[in-house]
């Protein structure tokens, strides 16, 4: 008997496990395990969500005009150069679907972002995995697995789940070392929260094959709508649109992203809390005896001594109703990543911990 034949790459694919959300027999539980804004999303947001739903009724648009122009106006970008999709995550699956397949190779580094390896074999292309150098993407070790098969590097800056960032220098380092033909994507999910950093706007802007992604789950709050934008050369923003569901992005999560992202004043005071808070929870982690890397992102990456402690960590803050993510899939089996909360909960966080690490040493 024969049975239909799924396209090469499919079964290699390990599904995406996102953050725990739920402890069982536990109400009042503190999710720190997705690196969602403790903030929520902005009022206006939520206002034009409400509005918007007055008008579920109609289809969405299929150029998504009013959001790419407030893209535009906000990030001072050409908005006939913006593509829009259901996260970042669509706009990446946009790029390798419509510029790899069987036989071509993607180049990741090796505590990238886990849905890169997944988009890959999606496409039937091989994923390339590139060592990092102390959780620090090495640009020299990603341009040494260059191949004849290379198509597209896939870069997370701020990186997942390491919270370091390479310096813009060193992004133009890549740029300048890849082949024309090689499409580089710099994943910028958490770029507002990087004091500075611009996403690598430049090079989306000056070269013929760098696309820049961005996203609205994170410091916009709205994970749950999925919304998420790219920019990159008008060539290949026309490609990648050929492929794009033309109503991929709905009436009301069109609505709450244009009205969020004019809200930079909301954007900027998130951004401010997470940087005070994050230096709080990272100068608590050291005290504790977890070694930690400086931050560009919204999370903290604790690292314990053993995998037990890590094990001995979580169990301690699971008993108080706080969920943190384990990284073992991105190398980190003794990772502990944190999401940075407001003032509440990141103190409710350092309490725990300490409290745990006198119990250990008692």
């Amino acid at each position: 008997m024969t049975t239909p034949t799924p396209q090469p790459g499919i079964m290699e694919i390990a599904l995406y496990q996102g953050g725990q959300s739920h402890l069982a027999g536990v109400r009042d539980v503190l999710k720190l395990s997705s690196n969602e804004n403790p903030a929520g999303p902005p009022p206006a947001a939520i206002d034009a969500l409400s509005a918007a739903g007055r008008h579920m009724h109609l289809y969405p648009s299929t150029d998504h005009a009013a959001l790419r122009a407030a893209i535009a106006e906000v990030w001072g970008v050409d908005a006939e150069r913006v593509i829009c999709g259901v996260g970042s995550d669509e706009v990446l699956q946009f790029v390798t679907q419509a510029y790899a397949g069987p036989g071509d190779e993607i180049i990741h580094t090796e505590h990238g972002f886990s849905m890169y390896p997944i988009l890959t074999h999606m496409c039937g292309a091989t994923p390339v995995r590139v060592a990092e150098v102390d959780r620090v993407v090495d640009v020299d070790a990603i341009l040494r697995a260059v191949t004849a098969r290379t198509r597209i590097v896939l870069l997370t800056n701020p990186g997942n789940p390491t919270g370091t960032r390479i310096a813009d220098a060193e992004i133009t380092r890549l740029a300048d070392g890849l082949r024309e033909d090689i499409i580089l994507v710099i994943d910028g999910a958490y770029t507002e929260y990087a004091a500075g950093y611009d996403g690598g706007l430049p090079l989306a802007e000056t070269r013929p094959n760098v696309l820049m992604t961005r996203t609205f789950s994170k410091i916009y709050g709205l994970g749950g709508l999925r919304v998420g934008w790219g920019y990159g050369p008008q060539a290949m923003i026309d490609v990648m649109t050929r492929i794009r569901q033309p109503f991929n992005l709905s009436v009301p999560a069109l609505a709450a992203a244009e009205a969020a992202v004019r809200d930079t004043a909301w954007r900027d005071s998130c951004a401010a809390l997470n940087a005070e808070q994050r230096a709080r929870l990272i100068g608590a982690l050291r005290q504790q005896g977890l070694a930690c890397d400086d931050s560009d992102t919204n999370f903290v990456l604790a690292r314990a001594a053993t995998v037990a402690e890590a094990d001995a960590a979580e169990a301690a803050l699971n008993a108080e109703g706080i969920l943190i993510r384990r990284v073992g899939g991105y190398g980190f089996p003794e990772g502990l990543r944190i999401t940075v909360g407001d003032a509440a909960q990141t103190g409710r966080v350092i309490n725990v911990l300490t409290r745990w690490r006198t119990e250990d040493v008692a």
